[in-house]
């Protein structure tokens, strides 16, 4: 199975982060699958969350799939 196929499938249960697809499917370029996913039509939210410190902030991207039914809520509101 291919590391797109892998992540897709992960989103569709989970969020994402970058270690963790390093960690389950050993993809570095975990933007670049994202990105090619998006590119075929796949609705990727992008939420960035800090695991620094207030001092030294490091931001990690946290991706989401947004399903059919979500996005449909969200143009009803």
């Amino acid at each position: 199975m291919s590391q797109k196929l892998q992540v897709l499938n992960h989103l569709k249960k989970a969020t994402l982060t970058p270690l963790v697809a390093l960690r389950n499917y050993g993809t570095f370029r975990l933007a670049a699958i994202i990105f090619n996913l998006r590119d075929e039509g796949y609705i990727i939210e992008t939420n960035t969350t800090n695991v620094g410190t207030k001092k030294k902030p490091k931001y990690v991207a946290n991706y989401k799939l947004i399903t059919a039914e979500q996005n449909n809520k969200q143009n009803d509101i």
